[in-house]
């Protein structure tokens, strides 16, 4: 098989058209091409008065060696890579107990299926409930303010990246990532994932792809456990020996992988106290930001906005200020909601959120600051957690004490005055905002750099700094603010605790966690043979 890049179609080809152009580009007989997939497409909408489809595509054809001989010193022609995921070849060592794995959030789904595939029956503990339960009470805080501090945004089956628009978009470079999105589809997402340059699930779809990915888990020999806190790591002569649950229950395990998330803070102090070692890691603090879609789709798209192949249109900005912090915005929600992303009470978090369609009326983004373990104030490894929990409480005070958000126009936050009343933007906000000066829960380096951003983001994005965009306050929540420390076995300094995914401090969306998490299992397998409870019987 070959892959040959760089097909070029206009918005007014259709797809079928790729075969042609294929032929064309490969000077080939149509007989010659056995068959062909895509396995890469992406928007070229650089020229304002021309957008394409770019085409990366494998095909099979009749002579391919000479075909590439032919075609040597063409960059756009090569040979396709083998991109079949390898399982590890297993460990010596026995397992007396079966792997436990705290957290079903990506890391934690993955490394349990990866676990699971090759036989080791692990056992996946989730302090919140499944999905269906989970959306339950999640729609109930949105509607009424009763937060379960124990399921909700951030914990429960899914993870947080459950409620969010479901962007599989990654920056590493791995190939365990093209075994998620494989096993993504297998699950029920989009087969568009496997050749989209963006692709993105949304939270409709995603939340039916966990639950599968869960049944598959329990179909292979594993077992998962819903409202099963883990409350304290049992370590003997430092090593893991298990876990407790809920306060009462005692598991044995001596391979525990730990992927809580990010905002399992609670779970952080106990892992402190027990002795993982930690650091403290810069993060970013800032506020969700609100266009009207179209807005956005006629900045990005000119007059080809409202194409029916084209979908919502997305952004990605960055500026590095003056004071020398950067600015840039984050899980952008290209027809989406911001949502209320709390997990503690007595603190207001926002998110954003799309579902597969993204067909609201605004898009939403992170406009993000940022900050580093300098900002904190201490040293101590739980120093981040406090540093969000003091803005997150400033927000809740400064939104009423009721969970509604604090938000401002952006001309308003820009000049430095309070919002009298909205503008073109309504808000999105699933619950209610509170009109105020959102300095009043930003540390006041943040509301200068944001400021400054914004001008010069609206340089690049014409109407991003509109007066009547909307700017709800606040958003911490944007990676792990620390580090569990693991070695080259990836085991933490407690022998047997594999810490993976984003709240250990090792990725940052829904596809790094995953390939994390199998990173994880990997590091398992390669130690450990399966498990077979009839050797311990």
């Amino acid at each position: 098989m070959i892959r040959v890049s760089g097909i070029k179609l206009s918005l007014d080809q259709d797809e079928k058209e790729i075969k042609k152009e294929l032929i064309k580009k490969l000077r080939l007989p149509a007989r010659d091409l056995i068959e062909y997939k895509i396995f890469k497409r992406s928007v070229d909408a650089r020229k304002q008065d021309h957008i394409y489809f770019i085409y990366a595509v494998d095909a099979v054809v009749v002579q391919e060696e000479k075909l590439l001989r032919k075609f040597a010193r063409d960059k756009d022609v090569m040979p396709s890579p083998n991109l079949a995921y390898q399982y590890v070849k297993t460990g010596s060592h026995c397992l007396k107990h079966r792997p436990v794995i705290v957290g079903t959030g990506p890391a934690g789904l993955f490394a349990g299926l990866l676990l699971a595939s090759m036989g080791y029956r692990p056992l996946l503990l989730e302090r919140g409930a499944d999905i269906d339960r989970r959306t339950q009470a999640v729609q109930r805080f949105w509607q009424t303010g009763q937060l379960d501090p124990e399921c909700n945004v951030q914990f429960g089956e899914g993870g947080a990246g459950t409620f969010s628009d479901g962007k599989l978009t990654t920056l590493i470079r791995d190939l365990r990532c093209r075994k998620v999105l494989e096993e993504l589809v297998a699950a029920g997402a989009p087969s568009e994932i496997l050749y989209s340059h963006k692709p993105h699930v949304g939270t409709d779809i995603l939340r039916e792809v966990v639950k599968k990915i869960r049944q598959r888990i329990i179909s292979l020999g594993g077992e998962v456990r819903f409202q099963a806190k883990v409350t304290k790591l049992l370590v003997e002569q430092g090593k893991v020996s298990g876990v407790v649950v809920n306060n009462s229950e005692t598991i044995s395990s001596e391979v525990v992988i730990l992927a809580i998330g990010h905002s399992a803070r609670d779970t952080f102090k106990m892992l402190y106290d027990t002795g993982a070692k930690m650091t403290p890691k810069a993060f970013s603090i800032g506020v969700r930001i609100e266009h009207p879609q179209q807005l956005i789709d006629e900045a990005q798209y000119k007059q080809f906005a409202g194409h029916d192949k084209l979908g919502p249109a997305e952004y990605k900005l960055a500026h590095h200020a003056s004071s020398g912090r950067s600015a840039y915005t984050f899980c952008m929600c290209p027809g989406g909601v911001v949502v209320a992303a709390a997990s503690e009470e007595g603190g207001v978090v926002t998110n954003g959120m799309s579902e597969h369609a993204r067909s609201d009326r605004n898009a939403n983004s992170a406009l993000l600051v940022g900050v580093t373990p300098e900002d904190f104030a201490s040293d101590h490894p739980l120093a981040g957690i406090e540093f969000q929990r003091q803005w997150e409480q400033k927000a809740f005070s400064l939104g009423g004490s009721n969970y509604h958000a604090p938000a401002q126009l952006v001309g308003d936050f820009l000049l430095d005055r309070p919002s009298q009343s909205l503008g073109q933007v309504v808000p999105s906000y699933r619950q209610a905002v509170t009109l105020a000066e959102l300095k009043h829960c930003l540390p006041p380096y943040v509301v200068e750099t944001l400021r400054e951003a914004m001008v010069e983001f609206d340089k690049k994005l014409k109407g991003f700094a509109h007066p009547d965009a909307v700017l709800t306050g606040v958003e911490t929540r944007s990676s792990s603010p620390l580090r569990i420390e693991r070695n080259e076995q990836r085991e933490s300094t407690i022998t047997g605790l594999y810490p993976a995914g984003e709240g250990a401090g090792y990725a940052g969306g829904i596809i790094s966690a995953a390939v994390d998490g199998i990173r994880m299992a990997e590091a398992v397998a390669e130690k450990y043979q399966p498990f077979r409870e009839e050797a311990h019987g």
